[in-house]
């Protein structure tokens, strides 16, 4: 008999949150994520800060980066945005999706902004997205395929 309640993947989301614009991004998808019917648990690092430490202290960068690779470790699938600020990546984000990819976990990524795709980002995807909000209906039991068809770098 299948269980009616069906939320038991945990997402690891790997964004930059620097910018306003960014900040709007993550939000979304958090939102989306949450909506998802089969989405228990998100892992959004703008909200482990740890910010009663000083910010770039030791001790600090120690704990975030601690922090969110044991909550990295810990999900099911990852994803991700790819946001271009000027010709790059988030450097955060694209080493996210490298421990991912090296950990065998599945990558979803959200490219709202239609920037050339370098390969190797679009060869370790399992599934691609435009609109952050399409993962409100993404079937994470299933896990359907959506290859990047796009041109790379």
């Amino acid at each position: 008999m299948e269980s009616t309640n069906v939320r038991n993947i945990r997402v690891f989301i790997a964004s930059p949150f620097f910018s306003e614009e960014q900040i709007d991004r993550v939000q979304r998808l958090e939102s989306a994520l949450m909506q998802n019917p089969y989405v228990s648990e998100i892992f959004s690092a703008r909200f482990h800060q740890f910010e009663h430490l000083e910010f770039g202290s030791k001790e600090w960068r120690r704990k975030v980066f601690r922090n969110d690779l044991r909550n990295l470790r810990r999900a099911d699938v990852l994803v991700g945005i790819r946001d271009f600020e000027g010709k790059y990546v988030d450097s955060g984000t694209a080493f996210e999706i490298g421990y991912a990819y090296s950990m065998r976990k599945p990558i979803l990524l959200i490219n709202e902004k239609n920037a050339t795709m370098n390969l190797m980002m679009a060869n370790s995807l399992h599934a691609y997205f435009t609109k952050v909000e399409d993962l409100a209906r993404y079937d994470f039991h299933r896990m359907p395929k959506a290859p990047y068809e796009g041109p790379v770098i």
